[in-house]
């Protein structure tokens, strides 16, 4: 292996060690997807059916990413407001349709009837969403790499990669076997935080450009023995889904010692089974690893008192018990790569259109402010927020903010593409991260069979690959 290798050396550190070791060698592989979120499953799978050889390597101890290990179990972004059309295809909506019919998600229609729905308790996205049983799900999942012929790693990280002449030749990998390097000839950094691109030398932004303060982090929890009859009722009588005003009540009387001013549950596949998207966790920094503890032990410590006070306090939760806690963060922003393209707010607002589009989202703004974490800056209003810039209804996503500079075998699909800070929001849900990672294996078989560089591929070609696949690529707003 060469010695012309990339170090990764802490900003901040105060000293460094140069280590040196000859690592072993693992088989050589086409492409190496670093994630297996929806993103990392998305490139998986496209690659591989074009016959590539494809690594999949995966953090945690089961792919599925946020929706599984994280916990968020519920796919957004991939149907119309009023569910009839969906937004995302391809690989996402034959992977939802079969986790309905093996049981692991439902997939709501709108009731007309209704003012509050139990899938969030607002009409939307949250009404078009796809809930999931992380558990259940996570087996599906593994069978459906495997059926693919993926092979695939978990408990494994990327932690470093081999760059010469712009591209890169190895990724360094690490988990209980230890330290060993791949042969590859692409990567697909499928991270969410650019892991990848970072530590080859690209060029990244994070958080705000004022001050590099991030949006809030959530550890999400679930329970289940809720009165949910006592709850909707509630609900309906007051006007209040998220009970705002209760909050406020609490906080005046000295009960509620939490930034946040909101209480967001969400029922899963059963009734009486909740998802709490409540915790924001202020000043965490997702690619720090002492942040991330610090995240995860004061994470936990809400959780515990946020359940008392909803035993206490909320209709319904009185007899709610703590299902499971999420293993990872729920981290919405970290690192975006600094591509030739940038996705603006202006271009959501004016629904500009690209000729590289290849592929979609229905979701709407949605990125907290760093310091407040129940605003929403791109909305006005509190009880029924509108929102204060107007977009369309469906994003269109070009292909070019997925590479990175100045690396020629690397492509980043997910939350880590080149976009305007506030227009992140509608992309890094996970049905568009679907999206884009089938783009991104989809355009990995150009990049391996033509030996071109993923920015100098036919993109009028992908997107025909990608129709030929169900994917949806040309929407009218």
């Amino acid at each position: 292996m060469s010695e012309d290798r990339h170090k990764l050396v802490s900003r901040d550190a105060p000293a460094s060690l140069t280590l040196h070791r000859n690592l072993p060698l693992e088989n050589a592989c086409d492409v190496v997807v670093c994630g297996g979120g929806p993103s990392g499953l998305g490139a998986a799978l496209a690659a591989r059916r074009g016959a590539l050889s494809v690594l999949l390597v995966e953090g945690q101890g089961q792919l599925g990413g946020m929706s599984t290990s994280g916990l968020v179990a519920q796919w957004l972004g991939g149907r119309s407001d009023d569910t009839r059309r969906w937004v995302v295809g391809g690989v996402f909506r034959r992977l939802a349709l079969g986790a309905a019919e093996h049981g692991c998600a439902v997939i709501p229609t709108t009731n007309p009837n209704e003012k509050y729905q139990v899938h969030g308790w607002h009409k939307g996205q949250n009404e078009a969403g796809i809930p999931l049983d992380p558990f259940t799900l996570a087996g599906y999942l593994d069978d459906v790499v495997d059926e693919a012929g993926i092979d695939v790693l978990l408990h494994t990280q990327a932690v470093d990669v081999c760059v010469e002449d712009g591209r890169i030749t190895h990724v360094i990998l690490f988990n209980k076997s230890g330290l060993f390097a791949v042969p590859t000839r692409a990567v697909v950094d499928a991270t969410g935080d650019a892991d990848v691109a970072a530590r080859s030398g690209c060029e990244f932004v994070k958080g705000r450009p004022e001050d590099g303060l991030m949006t809030p982090v959530t550890l999400q929890f679930h329970v289940d023995n809720v009165d949910q009859d006592a709850l909707s009722e509630y609900i309906h009588k007051h006007d209040s889904p998220r009970f705002r005003e209760l909050v406020a009540e609490l906080r005046a009387a000295g009960e509620w010692p939490f930034d946040y001013e909101i209480f967001i549950s969400v029922q899963l596949l059963e009734k009486g089974v909740m998802m709490i998207n409540t915790p924001r966790l202020v000043g965490i920094d997702g690619t720090d690893g002492r942040s991330v503890t610090e995240g995860m032990i004061r994470g936990r410590r809400e959780i515990y008192r946020l359940l008392e006070i909803a035993h206490k306090h909320f209709p319904g939760f009185a007899h709610a018990r703590l299902k499971a806690i999420a293993p990872c963060l729920g981290v919405r922003e970290t690192r975006r790569i600094v591509a030739d393209t940038m996705l603006t707010v202006d271009d959501l607002r004016q629904g500009t259109r690209f000729e590289d589009t290849i592929g979609y989202s229905a979701y709407g703004w949605d990125l907290p402010d760093p310091k407040r974490p129940s605003y929403q800056p791109m909305w006005e209003g509190v009880a029924a927020p509108v929102h204060k810039v107007k977009k369309k209804p469906v994003t269109p996503i070009p292909y070019r903010i997925m590479l990175p500079q100045p690396v020629r075998n690397l492509i980043c699909p997910g939350r880590a593409v080149s976009v305007e800070r506030d227009a992140l929001g509608p992309l890094r849900v996970m049905a568009p991260c679907f999206a884009m990672g089938e783009a991104a294996g989809q355009a990995s078989q150009q990049v391996i069979r033509e030996g071109v560089d993923y920015r100098d591929l036919d993109v009028s070609r992908l997107r025909e690959e990608l129709r030929e696949h169900d994917a949806i690529v040309d929407w009218e707003n």
